[in-house]
């Protein structure tokens, strides 16, 4: 087996208990040659050409992306009926699961913690011209141009990282008490957003906003996304700072 060519081996995989189930395939835990790994298992007895194109596009990113927030790609198998993609596995779980599972208890440094990207499954390779037209993604996350089947560039992303932000600060389900269908119809219809804690941070407030904007080419690039959140975590960084400070002058003031 070699990695850079991406195929192994499926001999060597041993599986053990299965994580989660999708509508096309199910997610185990496993170990590849003892390492512990992720088994995404297409499911092959309803195979189609969408779902096998889908399938080649995630291992085809998966092989070329190499980043400290992205799983480590260890191999795939591509033939038939083994179809498989193993990657390095997270024993923390996925972000979604740990949000939602706090239920009004989280706090900022429990998730300070190495985060990666696990799934390429509704990616897709960006065109010289920077148009995407995939019908894809998930309707409580998706932009309003993806909705509408439009096309649309990375600033789709942007808007959908603007609600992953919304997620971090509430630990909620995005228009919860709405069916996908209705929260899409909202969405591109009436703009409807999700109602932001009327606590947070002034600038990141102005940030998610802009970043869910109805109109595209308002929305930030990510380099600015960065800057800004960096900017956010050093001032909050200092305010805490200068909040411990003054309690320290108010205990030795008191001791005197």
């Amino acid at each position: 087996m070699g990695l850079m060519s991406g195929k192994l081996d499926a001999t060597l995989l041993k599986f053990e208990n299965k994580i989660a189930s999708g509508s096309y395939g199910d997610l185990y835990k496993g170990t590849f040659c003892s390492q512990d790994v992720a088994i995404k298992v297409l499911r092959t007895q309803h195979l189609n050409e969408d779902m096998w194109r889908e399938f080649s596009q995630e291992v085809y990113i998966m092989r070329k992306v190499r980043h400290k927030n992205i799983v480590q790609f260890i191999g795939a198998c591509t033939r038939p009926p083994s179809l498989c993609i193993v990657t390095e596995f997270m024993f923390g779980g996925s972000v979604y699961d740990f949000l939602h599972k706090q239920k009004g208890s989280f706090k900022l440094p429990s998730l300070l913690k190495v985060v990666k990207v696990a799934d390429f499954g509704v990616a897709r390779v960006q065109a010289q011209s920077g148009v995407m037209t995939a019908e894809t993604g998930t309707y409580r996350w998706m932009a309003p141009e993806v909705i509408e089947h439009k096309p649309y560039d990375h600033k789709a992303d942007v808007f959908s990282f603007g609600i992953v932000l919304w997620e971090l600060l509430t630990g909620k389900l995005p228009y919860e008490h709405l069916t996908p269908l209705q929260a899409a119809v909202g969405v591109v219809q009436k703009g409807l957003r999700p109602t932001i804690p009327s606590h947070t941070y002034p600038s990141l407030v102005k940030l998610i906003k802009r970043c869910w904007h109805q109109e595209p080419s308002l929305r930030p690039e990510f380099t600015e996304i960065m800057e800004i959140l960096q900017q956010i975590a050093s001032k909050v960084v200092e305010k805490k700072r200068e909040i411990l400070e003054g309690r320290g002058k108010r205990q030795k003031e008191k001791s005197i």
